[in-house]
């Protein structure tokens, strides 16, 4: 049975990305848009958007080109995935210190590229789960083709973030075996299991704070500042999870530009965004976030990058946080990151 589309329109800035993958699949995709009615102008990429029935059409027409050669679509279009007109996110995640700090890209693209696309961090034991969610996706989907493009391109970013032989654990999708499912193996070489209970892909938990070689913190600090003025230009979106998502981009700025705010509770972080702390709580709820979460994750960017600047010790880094004593920071700290502060600056002494 088919599920109800994400009515909301698509920002279509990735058209560019089409005309690639369907000139490596070896067809031309002009006559699919002007098929559909899609407009294509360049000049106004930045302001175009597409219904997602229409996306979805435009999809199987792809992938029925390609059905009796080597290729598959959807795999390609998540190969061929470039962030084309927005650099800084690119930059942002090439200069990343950490995966951890680049998994921010997920947020933004959720709000400036695929507002379908929902993808997530769990950590479960001694591995990280990237958790995928499409829109209206209460049922498996009537086809895999958005969840396999999405998978494609993450594992690629992956890839480059990490090196190429970074062992992934398993990638899980919640429908059945497709007719192509021989092209899974080959493709992502990664174990692929099918009609599982989410959407994931499954790594060692070390990897999220593993010391990236791309690692620039000026040029990476600088891409965060201009993907944040271009989020604060959008017009507010009715819907819920895309007002959630503003709103966590509104806090995870707070944080980062006062970081006395995490040591300052709920009530007044609501004050400085002017809303009231219930209507906070419930945008947040709405959009699957916790507090908690947010507060966490600023403290850990935070405090990983004060610690490796060694311009403070790790009491001031501790009351800057909010931490109540030195004690409960390096409880939390070795919880986030594996490893107490003072290791993870690489002292030799042991933290206490």
């Amino acid at each position: 049975m088919s599920q109800p589309l994400h009515l909301e329109p698509i920002p279509f800035i990735t058209l560019p990305n089409w005309v690639k993958a369907a000139a490596q699949c070896g067809f031309n995709i002009e006559p699919v848009f002007r098929d559909a009615g899609i407009e294509m102008d360049l000049i106004h990429l930045e302001s175009a958007t597409v219904s997602a029935p229409l996306l979805q059409k435009v999809m199987e027409a792809c992938v029925a080109r390609t059905r009796h050669s080597a290729q598959h679509f959807p795999f390609v279009l998540g190969e061929t995935f470039a962030f084309d007109y927005l650099p800084d996110i690119d930059t942002f995640l090439a200069t990343s210190p950490t995966l951890r700090d680049g998994l921010r890209v997920f947020d933004w693209v959720r709000e400036l590229i695929n507002p379908m696309i929902q993808v997530r961090l769990a950590e479960r034991g001694d591995e990280a789960h990237l958790l995928l969610t499409l829109a209206g996706s209460a049922e498996p989907t009537p086809n895999p083709y958005f969840s396999e493009t999405t998978f494609a391109s993450i594992i690629k970013f992956g890839r480059r973030l990490l090196g190429a032989a970074v062992p992934f654990h398993r990638l899980c999708f919640r429908h059945a075996a497709p007719p192509h499912r021989a092209a899974y193996d080959a493709y992502f070489g990664v174990p692929v299991l099918f009609e599982q209970p989410e959407h994931l892909l499954a790594f060692d938990r070390a990897l999220l704070d593993r010391p990236l070689e791309g690692a620039f913190p000026a040029l990476h600090k600088q891409a965060e500042y201009r993907v944040e003025q271009r989020l604060a230009r959008l017009p507010p979106r009715p819907d819920a999870a895309g007002a959630g998502g503003a709103l966590v981009a509104a806090i995870e700025q707070a944080f980062a530009a006062q970081p006395a705010l995490l040591g300052q509770g709920i009530e007044r972080m609501a004050a400085v965004l002017k809303l009231h702390p219930r209507t906070m709580q419930r945008r947040l709820q709405d959009a699957d976030q916790r507090y908690a979460d947010l507060q966490d994750r600023a403290r850990f960017r935070l405090a990983s990058r004060w610690l490796q600047d060694g311009q403070q010790d790790i009491e001031t880094i501790s009351e800057r946080l909010g931490f109540s004593d030195r004690r409960s920071f390096t409880r939390a700290f070795t919880r986030w990151s594996g490893a107490s502060p003072s290791v993870f600056r690489g002292k030799d002494r042991p933290d206490s």
